[in-house]
């Protein structure tokens, strides 16, 4: 018998702590809300606590889905999480979720490709239940804890940065759900913006990590303002075409929620009306691998989500420059 993957469920968490615009404009000295607004459609974004760390967003984002799917920790056969703001750079942070959930029964496991990293390890999860007759339900996790690694003097970093959780539960199905997916990627930026102090390269001391006394989030050297506006559209053409339908069959699209008016001129590109997409960057500032989950969830709290029969596509990019797509059928 044909095995199936379908997303069943979804939650999210966004801290409770608000930076609006206008605190910025003061701390900073500067205007930068008018151009936030403006160039990239952000209002205010939200801060976890100071006692909070990313596996603790997961954990409250994982509750809800469960909850909702009316399901316990201990069905969980696979957590996958995906961050580039881990509670340690090792064990994985999955483990942690696993320990706090009480989801004994779960292997763990954490991929990092940076902000691209939810719909990639959604893509991973469709496959392991498709393709494992043991493996029947899956945490996908995107947590994002960047105010952790930001400096609040650069103007550059602390207006996008923000932090918070948005999960799905991909389990099998008996009608397919997952249609098709892709990744992508163009290495030689690798260099060009991420946190690059704490590893191999440059490991953290007191040399390293300067005056902060931290790791920090840095723009390095510039890649092209246009990178997804250009990349997106082949990507979602590609995998389209690989779940056999073609752009007007699909009802919802759902992108990395950094820039409002990069989405604005894909949804034109594909030929798109804005109605078919949501963004969530206004309120809750860039929440990289957790957006497209958190804005899911907030899609389907709102109504204007996807519905039974919708064919739904998810396209991220993350620092590297890694993207990934996938195709999937709302059930």
């Amino acid at each position: 018998m044909a095995r199936y993957a379908h997303i069943l469920s979804t939650g999210r968490y966004i801290p409770e702590r608000t930076i609006t615009n206008e605190d910025l404009n003061v701390s900073l000295g500067v205007n930068v809300g008018d151009w936030l607004v403006e160039n990239v459609g952000i209002r205010e974004r939200h801060v976890m606590a100071d006692d909070q760390t990313t596996s603790d967003m997961v954990v409250h984002a994982a509750r809800q889905a469960l909850n909702r799917a009316s399901l316990a920790p201990a069905d969980l056969d696979l957590i996958i999480v995906a961050t580039d703001t881990p509670d340690y750079i090792s064990p994985a942070t999955a483990s942690v979720v696993q320990a706090k959930l009480g989801a004994r029964n779960a292997g763990t496991f954490d991929i990092n490709c940076a902000c691209a990293g939810w719909v990639t390890g959604l893509d991973m999860a469709a496959r392991y239940v498709i393709t494992d007759p043991d493996i029947d339900c899956i945490l996908v996790a995107g947590g994002y804890g960047m105010t952790k690694f930001v400096d609040w003097t650069d103007k550059y970093t602390c207006t996008l940065f923000a932090d918070g959780a948005g999960v799905a539960i991909v389990s099998a199905a008996d009608q397919p759900g997952y249609l098709a997916g892709a990744l992508a990627a163009e290495g030689s930026y690798h260099d060009a913006m991420g946190i690059y102090t704490g590893g191999t390269f440059r490991p953290a001391t007191r040399e390293t990590v300067g005056q902060t006394g931290k790791p920090r989030v840095e723009f390095v050297r510039k890649f092209p303002a246009t990178f997804n506006s250009d990349n997106w559209p082949p990507l979602i053409r590609k995998v389209v075409r690989k779940a056999g339908l073609q752009l007007d069959d699909i009802s919802f699209f759902l992108f990395t929620q950094l820039n409002l008016r990069t989405i604005e001129y894909v949804m034109q590109n594909l030929g798109q009306p804005m109605s078919k997409t949501h963004t969530v960057m206004d309120k809750w500032g860039y929440i990289g691998s957790a957006c497209i989950p958190a804005a899911l969830d907030d899609a389907l709290e709102s109504g204007t989500g996807p519905r039974a029969g919708d064919a739904v596509v998810f396209c991220a990019t993350g620092g590297g420059m890694a993207m990934a797509a996938t195709v999937w059928r709302w059930k």
